[in-house]
C-alpha cells in the first residue's frame, strides 16, 4: 500500500499576528489600555461547531480561560456537520465555523468566500489505530480495500471525505467506480454492517470502537495509511469578516493555538473535555482514538487533500485551495 510523504508544515499567516491578538473591547479613545476601574469586557463571538472528538481543543480552550485571556467570549453552536455550519458562517450567523477540509475545498469552488483561521485536528498518524477507518465484518472476503470493489460501502455524506478517503485507497489496485456508495448516518452504521445490510463502512470514533465492540474489523486505517500528517477539518471566517474585524480573527487564531498547543500538551485533558460536550459513554472515551493538535495549518496536506478530491471527482478545480489560506 503507497503512503504519500508527510507533508511540511507551513505556519498559518494569520498565527504570526498572535502577538498583536485582538485587545478586549474598550473605549477607542482610551489609547488601548484596558480600563483602571475594572476588568475588560470581552468580545462576543459564536463558533459553529460539531460534538466530536476533533473539536476537542477548542473546548478544551473555552474551559481553560484560554479565549478569555485573548479577550474572548464564545459562545459554541452544535451542529451535525458542515453542511448546517458552513452556510452560517457565510450568512454572518456565525463569526467563525468548524468543517472537514473536503467540505471547505467544495464550498470555496462554490463561491463562498471563506478563509481557514487555524487547523482543527489532524490524524494520529498511527496506522494500527486512528479515529477513522474502513471497518468490515468477519467472513466478508474484505482484506483489503482493493477488495471493496464490486461491493457496498456505507459514508455518512456522498462526495466527501469519506467517499474520498474510500476511492483513494480502492485506486490504488482497482477501480473505485465499481465501489456502491451508500448514505448512512455513523450512529446507525454499526448496526447495518452487523445485519450485513452493508459490507463495510467508512466510519470515524467514536462510532468505530462501537463497531469493533460489535464485532467488526478493521480492513485499513485511511487517514493515517493515506498521509500520516493529514489534517481533517479547520475553523474558518468569511474574507469579508477578516478584513472588517482583523484583531478578532487574530485573536481567535492565537487563543486556537494556544489551545491546540494546550490539547497537545495535556492529551488526557483533551479527552476528559470530550464529556463535557458530547454524550459518549466514559467507558468507551477512555477506549477510543484521538486525533492530533497541531497548532500550525499544513498547507501541504491541504493542497493533497484537493488533489485526492480532484481524483476522486468530487472536486473540480484543486487550485481552490490557495484561496482558502489567506
Amino acid at each position: 500500500m503507497r503512503s504519500h510523504t508527510p507533508a511540511v508544515l507551513l505556519a498559518l499567516p494569520l498565527l504570526a499576528l498572535a502577538a498583536c491578538a485582538a485587545t478586549p473591547a474598550e473605549d477607542p479613545d482610551d489609547g488601548g489600555a484596558a480600563a483602571e476601574d475594572g476588568p475588560a469586557e470581552l468580545t462576543a463571538i459564536t463558533v459553529g461547531a460539531m460534538p466530536i472528538v476533533d473539536t476537542a481543543a477548542l473546548h478544551l480552550g473555552i474551559a481553560e480561560g484560554v479565549f478569555a485571556e485573548h479577550g474572548l467570549e464564545v459562545d459554541v453552536v452544535q451542529a451535525q456537520g458542515g453542511a448546517a455550519i458552513v452556510p452560517a458562517v457565510a450568512s454572518g450567523q456565525h463569526e467563525f465555523g468548524f468543517s472537514n477540509v473536503i467540505s471547505l475545498l467544495q464550498a470555496r469552488e462554490r463561491g463562498i468566500d471563506l478563509q481557514i483561521v487555524s487547523p482543527a485536528s489532524a490524524s494520529s498518524g498511527d496506522t494500527s489505530a486512528d479515529l477513522s477507518a474502513i471497518l468490515t465484518m468477519p467472513g466478508s472476503g474484505i482484506s483489503e480495500p482493493a477488495d471493496l470493489a464490486g461491493r457496498s460501502v456505507a459514508v455518512n455524506t456522498s462526495a466527501n471525505i469519506g467517499e474520498v478517503m474510500v476511492r483513494t485507497l480502492v485506486a490504488e489496485d482497482a477501480d473505485p467506480e465499481d465501489v456502491d456508495f451508500i448514505e448512512l448516518p455513523f450512529p446507525d452504521m454499526p448496526a447495518q454492517l452487523v445485519a450485513g445490510r452493508v459490507d463495510a463502512v467508512w466510519i470515524t470514533e467514536p462510532f468505530l470502537t462501537l463497531a469493533r465492540d460489535r464485532g467488526a474489523e478493521v480492513v485499513v486505517f485511511d487517514y493515517a495509511t493515506i498521509d500520516p500528517e493529514m489534517m481533517i477539518d479547520a475553523y474558518i471566517t468569511t474574507d469579508a469578516y477578516a478584513a472588517e474585524h482583523p484583531e478578532v480573527v487574530a485573536a481567535f487564531s492565537a487563543a486556537m493555538a494556544d489551545s491546540l498547543e494546550l490539547a497537545t500538551a495535556q492529551p488526557e485533558a483533551a479527552r476528559a473535555a470530550v464529556a463535557g460536550y458530547t454524550e459518549i459513554d466514559p467507558e468507551v472515551l477512555e477506549r477510543l482514538s484521538m486525533p492530533r493538535f497541531p497548532p500550525e495549518l499544513n498547507v501541504a496536506s491541504l493542497e493533497l487533500m484537493a488533489e485526492l478530491a480532484h481524483a476522486a471527482g468530487v472536486l473540480d478545480d484543486p487550485g481552490v485551495a490557495a484561496e482558502l489560506v489567506p
